[in-house]
Order: C-alpha cells, then structure tokens, then sequence
C-alpha cells in the first residue's frame, strides 16, 4: 500500500466519520474532503473542479428545473387534488391511491418534491377524517422511494452512477433499464406495507383530534381583555369565552397579581389578564375576536394580519443546524416563531436562537405579504393549509409535454439525457412555464456541490489504485463464493452506509470499487452497479438516510425506533429480491 492509498483511504473514512455524525453539511464536508486533497497534491486542479461539468452533476440540476416547471403550472397540484377527493372515501382506498400516484410521479420528478406537494396534502385528509397520519406519512415516502428506482432520472444516485460507468468507458444507465426490477421492487414494497407496514405504524395521534403536528395545550396565550370584550362583566366560568372557545388552564392576573377567586365567583373586568393554553384551531379563532389582545408567552403581541403556518425545516436547508436568529428568518419574512416540535419534542422557549435541524416543524406567525415568499424559499415545506399559490394552468399540458418530450428523446437514444435535460429547461423558461428566476431558485445547490465533491473522492481513489485495491480485497473475501454472493455483498454494504451517509456520497465511493472487482473477477460490471443504484436509493431504516424520510420525521410525529421496526423488514426483502433478480436481468 503506498502513502498516496493509505492517505485516500483515510480521507475516505473521515468523510464517512463526517457524513454519519453530519458535524458539517454534507455539501461542505464533499468539499472540504475536495480541498484536502488538493492540498495533499493526490488530485489536481482539473481533477477538483470537473465534477461540476460532470453529466451528472448537470443533469441532475436540470431535473430541479423541470420539476419545478411541473409544480409551477399546477400540473402536480391536480394530482393532489385528486387524491384529496379520494381521501374521504376509507383509509385503505386513500392509502393505495397515494401510494401509487406518488411512486409514479416520483419516477419521473425528483421524489423529495413530490413527497414535500403530497404533504399537506395527506396531513389534511387525516385531520378531516380522523385517519392516522404517521400511517399515511411513512408510505408516502416509501411510495416516493420505491418508484425513484424505476428510471433513470427517478433519483439523482441513478444518474450518478450512470455517470461513473460512462467516464470508466462502459454504457450508460437507460432510462428504463431499471424499470423491471423497479417495478418488481415497487410491487413488493407496496403489498409489504399494505399487509404488514402500516399495521406496524404506532398510532400516535388521529387528524380529527388535532391539528397536524402540534396538539391541544400547546399553546401558552396571553389575553388581554379589553373594554368593549364581550366577557367583560360576566362571571369567568359563564364567560362566552369560556363557552364559545376550547380553552384551558385558565389563570387570570389583575393589575400583575394572581386572582385565587374560583371561576364560578370572579368576575371579569376590562385590563384583566388571562393566561391559557389552547390548540392551534382555537389559538386561531381567538385571534379573530374582537375585544381581545393577544400576547404570547415570550411576550410577543400576536398581529391581527399574520396568518398561522406550519412548517417543516428541509433537509440540508441553509436553515439545518443554525438558528432562525442566524438566518435572519424573523427580518426576512416578518417570522415570528410561536413553538418548535424538535426530535419529538415541543419547545416554546428561546426559539429564535434554538439550533434547528432537518425535520423539525415550525409553527410562526408570517405576515401575509411575506406568504408568497416563504413558499418559494427551499428552506421550508409548508405543511398548513393556507391558500395556494397562483398556478399557470394554461401551460400545464405544455410543461407536461417538455418532460414527456426529455423523456422520450432519452430513452429513444435520440440525444443525451444531459443534452435532452438541458434543451427542457430552455423551453420551460422559454415558453413561460418558469421565469428565470423560478428556474435558478428551483435548483438545490446543496446536492450540485455535494455530487461535484463526491465525484472528486471517487477520482482519488481510482486515480491512486485505491479502487483497485479494495475491490481486490473485495474479491478475495468473497469472490470465492461467486458473483451472485458479490451482488449480494456490495448490495447489503451499500444499503448500511446510505443509512448513515448520504446515498449520493455511498454511490460514489462504492461505484469505482464494484467496477475494479469485477475486472478483477473477470466479469461485467454491470451487476455490481445495478445493485449499489438500488440499495443507495432505497434507505428505510432511519430518518436521515433519505431526504424524503427526514420531511416526513416531524409532521408525523416519529421516533427513530419507528423507522427501524418498520425499515429493516423492506431493507431485507428488497436485499434478497435483488440477490435474486439482479444476475437475472443484468448477467455476468
């Protein structure tokens, strides 16, 4: 082993150190990986920046675009308005539906945008019909995972690791050439969470109870009685706000002091003080009463204007790790956050300096013309049903038919998929679907910086032999049981490192060494590539593994426990349906 190898591999573990513990984003950590070895001198100049012209790299930003075309003239949102018609009919037929619409549009468009349109979506189905909605909410993001393996632009992995076999010489991913085990994956998920999956769903909470995220109580208001307040002069516990309005907990200050009197003797008078605790539906109904004001616990006085919208921090947002007073999210928006549910947790205190992360769900106040904004911004999904953007709905068919006409051209063979992604995105801006603006802001530049760093790694450790090296370990120790026990291997190590690392960072170390062991096994490599495509893009054990897992977290009130109890059994199943059907359709 030379020094240039053991330094590669060192770096490599770091990496994964890093992306596992996630001390730094993981766009950074790419890049600061990128930067060491520059400086150790294993990659050059070239070397570092060439995985920003990378095909993958550039198609992938391409389908943000397009993505964004399609949720930009409605065409997304009519499905999700589909399935809210369907929702009212019984949980098992809303249940099949979702997950069906959902795994075939995910196919097609990034599957983190679909499940982020989906979502308050779902949550509003259960609410209305006292369905579950943590039963709901962990198919829709498998559903978004089990159809992304279906072709090749259905997850940014697939295109990356069509990328990596086209720069080792060997033919690209077509964009159907996954599709006959996707769907075999696709059918077993769905009937595995039909028959099993969702029974195994602690049932945490019902929509009809409670508002999506956050429950009764969990509110702490402040009500300042004024004089032409309907209350006023009436005995507390006969109060029309008592009666009119669910609200608990009642303690009622006069001129800064506790009044002991019980309700049915105090009665109440103009300047009183009421402290209660209420649900979001009725935090809302207190705001629109006339005669009272409103001041939170922190003693923010609550605008009669601002609207009341939940939302879920995304994952890798510029928001995840940092503090809404670091992102200035309060000056920007006229945000004020009223409580955070955080790894289970409701936390009403400090908010604004509280270190946030992925999946955490925000309640705030924002003020109205500041909505539009805050919608567009990739560090939120909003999950309240407030009112919806203004859709282009003349040129949906004309969006819909850019992405078919991208899709066909590149299954055809016609052109490139990155020549076919990027002509699409031209005619998106072009025939108005999107303005420029809408097209540069749709693009997640975490996952552009973090694929270009990424590729970097993979070209150190081939550049320096350590590909070579593993994947002759790699044979070694398993080869002797033949290549089906190596698909099976490579699968299983892949499907654990995506559960603790980015899938697109696993993708990109695991790739090079597949194609080194089978050269050194003497046969095609092809087998070994399929398998790391589909374990890097089916993580279901852990919240973190898969973005769409992660927006999910919140809203649906998960433990980490969940996803273990229901993911390993998936994990499973899909490793043996691909040990079995792998050599099948790709032989060696």
């Amino acid at each position: 082993m030379t020094i240039e190898i053991a330094l590669v591999l060192g770096l490599v573990v770091s990496a994964v150190i890093l992306f596992a513990t996630e001390r730094l984003p993981v766009d950074l950590t790419a890049l600061v990986i990128m930067g060491a070895m520059l400086l150790s001198g294993i990659i050059t100049p070239q070397d570092a920046i060439s995985g920003f012209s990378n095909p993958a790299t550039v198609t992938v930003g391409a389908m943000f675009v397009l993505s964004a075309g399609l949720f930009k003239t409605g065409a997304v949102n009519l499905l999700g308005e589909l399935l809210g018609q369907v929702g009212r009919k019984s949980f098992w037929l809303v249940l099949i539906v979702m997950m069906l619409m959902v795994g075939t549009l995910s196919a097609f468009i990034n599957n983190t945008a679909a499940v982020a349109i989906f979502l308050p979506v779902v949550l509003a189905i259960a609410r209305d019909c006292g369905f579950s909605a943590a039963r709901l909410l962990m198919p829709l993001s498998f559903a978004s995972m089990f159809g992304g393996v279906c072709t090749l632009i259905g997850t940014s992995t697939n295109i990356l690791v069509s990328s990596i076999a086209e720069r080792h010489g060997l033919a690209p991913i077509g964009m159907f050439e996954p599709t006959a085990l996707g769907l075999i994956f696709f059918a077993a998920g769905t009937l595995y969470m039909l028959l099993a999956g969702v029974r195994m769903i602690p049932d945490r909470d019902t929509g009809a109870e409670r508002g999506p995220v956050f429950g009764s109580g969990d509110y702490l208001i402040e009500i300042i009685l004024e004089p032409e307040a309907r209350s006023v002069g009436s005995l507390l516990a006969e109060s029309p706000l008592l009666n009119d309005i669910d609200i608990r907990g009642v303690e009622v200050f006069r001129d800064g002091k506790l009044v002991e009197n019980p309700p049915d003797r105090l009665m109440l008078q103009a300047g009183d003080h009421l402290k209660v605790r209420c649900d979001l539906d009725n935090f809302r109904k207190l705001k629109g009463r006339r005669g009272i004001a409103l001041r939170q616990e922190n003693g923010h006085a609550v605008s009669e204007e601002a609207m009341l919208v939940e939302a879920v921090v995304a994952s890798g947002s510029k928001l995840d790790g940092r503090s809404l007073k670091q992102a200035r999210f309060g000056s920007r928006y006229g945000l004020t956050a009223l409580a955070v549910r955080h790894r289970g947790r409701v936390m009403r205190d400090d908010l604004e300096s509280m270190k946030l992360r992925a999946g955490d769900v925000l309640l705030f106040e924002v003020e109205a013309p500041h909505l539009d904004q805050l919608r567009d911004d990739k560090t939120f999904v909003l999950i309240s049903q407030v009112d919806l953007p203004a859709f282009r709905t003349s040129l949906m068919l004309t969006a819909v038919a850019v992405v078919t006409g991208v899709v066909v051209a590149a299954a055809s063979g016609a052109v490139p998929i990155v020549a076919g992604a990027i002509i699409g995105c031209i005619l998106m801006v072009m025939t108005r679907c999107l303005t420029l603006d809408e097209a540069y802001a749709s693009i997640n530049w975490q996952v552009i910086f973090l694929l270009a760093g990424v590729l970097t790694l993979g070209t150190a450790l081939e550049k320096t032999g350590a590909a070579r090296l593993l994947g002759g370990y790699m044979v070694e120790s398993v080869g002797a049981w033949g290549p089906m026990a190596l698909v099976s291997v490579i699968y299983l190590a892949t499907s654990i490192l995506t559960e603790i690392m980015s899938n697109n960072a696993t993708a990109a170390l695991l790739a090079p060494i597949a194609i080194s062991a089978a050269e050194s096994l003497g046969i095609d490599s092809r087998p070994l590539l399929m398998a790391i495509t589909f374990a890097a893009s089916a993580s279901f054990m852990t919240p973190v593994g898969y973005q769409t897992n992660t927006l999910i977290y919140g809203p649906g009130q998960f433990r980490y426990a969940d996803f273990l109890k229901v993911g390993t059994p998936l994990n499973i199943l899909f490793w043996v349906l691909a040990t079995i059907f792998i050599p099948i359709f790709w032989p060696f």
